[in-house]
């Protein structure tokens, strides 16, 4: 079967050879394969109890598509540009097997809603995978902030030393931004898992075809209820990209973080060597390029996103040839997602944690002022009031070159007469962390305890 058989008598010459190059999608489309033997079978089975095809049409075609599905995984499988796509070299390789049923496989469907439902069937499975990877990714930050969760370290804000924290609460950041990542995996999933086969071209099919059947045995949780918008609809793909972008986003400010702690001038972790390299010039060097390229991967899929709202953004209804642009993105993404994914839960489990050097630079920055002026309050100083004598206490050590726990009583008291020889309990960074005891505070307590309940919702999850 050529491409001129495919379109039967249509065309008074054959297509170009360029043109073939130009619009096939073999060289990509290829690894949809299974999924499209999966949709194929499925299809077959629901023509046959509606009467269409025959019980031994059937028994063909499941022997067919056995050993084409052998001869994929066994790499056997020639794909033919002249076939354009994947589910024309398979239609013609099951023809070729089993002669007219193999011909007759294509009743009341349309390459339309067949790669609609192939992407919709690879991509449910594939957000699987990505849940499970990012649940692996929790469980190695949750591990670093159990074992840390007593570390006490530089919160920044305008990256400037703000307030202590806890290093394990700053892993814990990352463990509920992930969280909501698989959160909107899991919704997208939904809308992913919903079938379009049985839409045919555009407008439906003449035949007595079962779609609720044809939706059981895939697996599906819903049925796409209008035909021209079950084949158009790509919303899915850029949900998924979206969700995808965020997740890549999450992860690229966790690389910058890294990328500045490694450095010399923070010295605050270190990454095993298995994920860095050096210099071709400098010897010293030890380079953080599994962050660094993450970070720039976050570009590629946001790019991505941004693709595929372009190719849908003037589609009229309902398929065009645009859409075959769909899927080299979305592969892509995917393929992305898997690989940084993957190499970032081990990663994590290679970070060296360096607690001397966090607490020295939690001493840089008068990260204890705003425990100096809660205590000012407590003893029932307004909190304007005392945010100006703090103020003016921190330019005093300022220009001394201390800490304000460096300064002694006497000079704090010239400040304010409210401030006793207990104030020094509240000036250490731990005595900072201890106090912020409450939910989604950074005391130790909290840490731990936020890690167990995140250890439970991931075991509930298996």
């Amino acid at each position: 079967m050529t491409q001129a058989e495919t379109w039967s008598g249509r065309f008074n010459e054959p297509v170009a050879e360029l043109v073939k190059q130009y619009t096939g999608s073999i060289d990509f489309d290829c690894r949809l394969a299974p999924w499209d033997i999966q949709g194929s079978l499925a299809h077959a089975q629901m023509l046959c109890e509606a009467g269409v095809l025959s019980a031994d049409d059937l028994a063909a075609i499941r022997q067919g598509m056995a050993e084409i599905l052998a001869d994929i995984e066994a790499g056997r499988l020639e794909w033919s540009l002249d076939l354009e796509d994947v589910h024309m070299n398979i239609e013609r390789r099951l023809t070729d097997k089993i002669g007219d049923a193999g011909k007759r496989l294509h009743t009341g469907r349309s390459r339309n809603d067949q790669v609609a439902t192939d992407i919709r069937l690879w991509l449910r499975d594939e957000i699987s995978r990505i849940r499970s990877l990012i649940q692996a990714l929790q469980s190695a930050l949750l591990d670093l902030a159990e074992a840390h969760a007593e570390v006490v370290m530089p919160g920044f804000t305008h990256l400037q030393v703000a307030q202590p924290v806890s290093f394990g609460h700053h892993m814990l950041a990352y463990v509920e931004m992930l969280g909501r990542d698989d959160e909107r995996m899991a919704d997208c999933r939904r809308r992913v898992n919903r079938m379009p086969l049985g839409a045919a071209a555009l407008a439906g099919t003449t035949f007595p075809i079962q779609r609720e059947t044809t939706a059981r045995l895939l697996g599906f949780e819903g049925i796409c209820q209008n035909s021209l918008d079950a084949v158009s609809d790509r919303d899915f793909a850029i949900e998924f990209t979206a969700a995808a972008s965020l997740l890549m986003i999450h992860l690229s400010r966790l690389s910058e973080e890294l990328i500045l702690w490694m450095s010399p001038r923070f010295g605050f972790i270190d990454i095993a060597d298995r994920f860095c390299t050096g210099s071709s010039i400098m010897p010293q060097k030890k380079n953080p390029d599994v962050p660094e390229l993450v970070r720039g991967k976050s570009g590629r899929v946001i790019g991505h996103l941004m693709g595929l709202i372009t190719l849908m953004k003037s589609q009229p209804l309902a398929y065009n040839k645009d859409n075959q642009e769909d899927k080299e993105p979305l592969f892509d993404t995917v393929d992305t997602l898997v690989d940084t994914l993957r190499i970032y839960a081990d990663m994590m489990r290679g970070v060296t944690v360096k607690p001397d050097n966090m607490r020295a630079a939690v001493l840089q920055g008068f990260a204890t002022a705003t425990d100096l002026a809660d205590y000012l309050v407590k003893k029932g100083l307004p909190f304007r009031d005392s945010h100006e004598v703090v103020a003016l206490a921190v330019r005093h050590a300022d220009g001394q070159g201390v800490d304000l726990s460096d300064l002694p009583l006497a000079v704090l008291q010239g400040f304010s007469g409210l401030i006793g020889e207990d104030v020094y309990q509240v000036l250490t960074p731990e005595g900072s962390l201890n106090a912020r005891n409450h939910l989604g505070g950074t005391a130790p307590e909290q840490v731990r305890a936020q890690a167990a309940r995140w250890r439970k919702a991931l075991q509930a999850a298996d």
